[in-house]
């Protein structure tokens, strides 16, 4: 098979990934509903699956020296469809959690296989405009697997999860089938010593030492707050969707959809622009303050219609800072470290992504708005740190 059909195969697959790992996002709310669960849950699952997704993260970045990237597909992919079963048919608060602990043992395999194999076997020249394919699709895909997600369960919720954990299944063979062994070491050779401290997700924040400036603790900032906000957010919203607004699932896809659709046309022009032709750290301003003023608006709206239109320029606007943030980080640091500051950033994003998940489904009972609130405040405290970098004397 030639190089060129390869990849392409090897993107069409995680499409299919991303389609099918975000057909049960919308239809949860329901199935917490259904069963009397506490409101709550719907923060505290997702945020169960990124907690065992961040603790083995840098597990499977090692693993995969070892085993290669294709097996782990197989192995992260099929367990993430079993995980999906699991949650279709747990009838309580604990077997929830469990569920969603167990997929996210699996869901940190697929997304870090994505980045190894690319790096480990596309040529030098198209690392970059791979990365940003595979970045791209995570946007899109995921936007329309809500949508599909949504309308399956207009039929049936489980229904959502079985084609979820069913297409999940068939992907991990379609991945082992087109990618190539590319495993760079035999673990026989590596101690168990030295192989748990590299695969240690709290290495990357003991290693920060070695690059960690006043610009870069300005910069994690605004990822650990900007995470925190679009996590909450999008879990109070999904729920809100329902409980209070009393709308189906499909009307969760639709949206989602539509931020889709207005994620890849920014991705794709606007974001270019801002680290082509601005001065990135006051566009970065900008973007975040834009977010925080979507949330408030949020808050404080009393029509659906104004309520919505809000919420997509909320998600629009994370969708752009994402690409412009990582990019000043990337040119921030230095040669010999990227890949250290760049594992400090993923760190970062799963830690704000966990504590805005949780914070947004235990508030939620005080009272229905205030996660959106909060999210208000996270995207003030992010658009503080962006001031303070845009206002600060370059270190270098």
């Amino acid at each position: 098979m030639r190089y060129k059909t390869r990849f392409f195969l090897f993107f069409l697959a995680i499409v299919i990934f991303n389609l099918a790992a975000n057909f049960a996002h919308p239809v949860t709310p329901t199935v917490i509903q259904e069963l009397g669960l506490h409101d709550y849950m719907f923060g505290l699952a997702l945020a169960a699956m990124m907690l065992t997704n961040f603790l083995l993260s840098p597990f499977w970045g090692k693993i995969n020296t070892y085993i290669s990237s294709r097996t782990s597909l197989l192995i992260s992919c099929f367990g993430y469809g079993i995980a999906q079963l699991w949650f279709a048919y747990a009838d309580s608060e604990l077997m929830i959690v469990l569920a969603r602990m167990f997929a996210g043992l699996f869901t940190g395999g697929a997304f870090v296989s994505f980045l190894t194999y690319i790096i480990n076997l596309a040529d030098p020249e198209d690392h970059a405009r791979f990365l940003t394919y595979a970045a791209t699709i995570k946007s899109v895909a995921g936007a329309f697997g809500y949508l599909i997600g949504g309308f399956l369960g207009e039929v049936s919720v489980r229904l959502s999860f079985i084609s979820q954990a069913l297409l999940l299944m068939a992907v991990a063979v379609m991945f082992y089938l087109i990618c190539l062994p590319d495993k760079s070491s035999e673990i026989s050779g590596v101690s168990k010593r030295n192989f748990l401290k590299e695969a240690n997700p709290f290495q990357a924040f003991a290693d920060s030492r070695y690059f960690m400036t006043r610009a870069f603790v300005l910069l994690f900032l605004i990822n650990i707050f900007t995470n925190f906000g679009n996590t909450g957010f999008d879990q109070a919203f999904n729920y809100y969707l329902k409980d209070v607004l009393s709308l189906s699932s499909s009307y969760n896809g639709i949206v989602k959809a539509l931020v889709g659709l207005i994620s890849f046309a920014a991705n794709m022009t606007l974001c270019i622009w801002i680290i082509n032709k601005t001065r990135v750290k006051r566009s970065m301003l900008i973007i975040v303050s834009a977010c925080t003023v979507s949330a408030l608006m949020v808050t404080l709206s009393s029509q659906i219609v104004i309520f919505i239109i809000f919420s997509v320029l909320v998600y629009a606007g994370y969708s752009v800072s994402v690409p412009v943030l990582q990019n000043m980080i990337a040119e921030k640091a230095d040669n010999a470290q990227k890949n250290l500051v760049m594992g400090f950033f993923n760190s970062t994003q799963s830690l704000g992504s966990i504590a805005g998940s949780l914070l947004a489904g235990f508030i939620y009972s005080v009272h229905t708005r205030l996660p959106f609130f909060c999210v208000f405040l996270a995207y003030g405290l992010a658009a503080s740190a962006a001031l303070l970098y845009a206002l600060r004397k370059e270190e270098r």
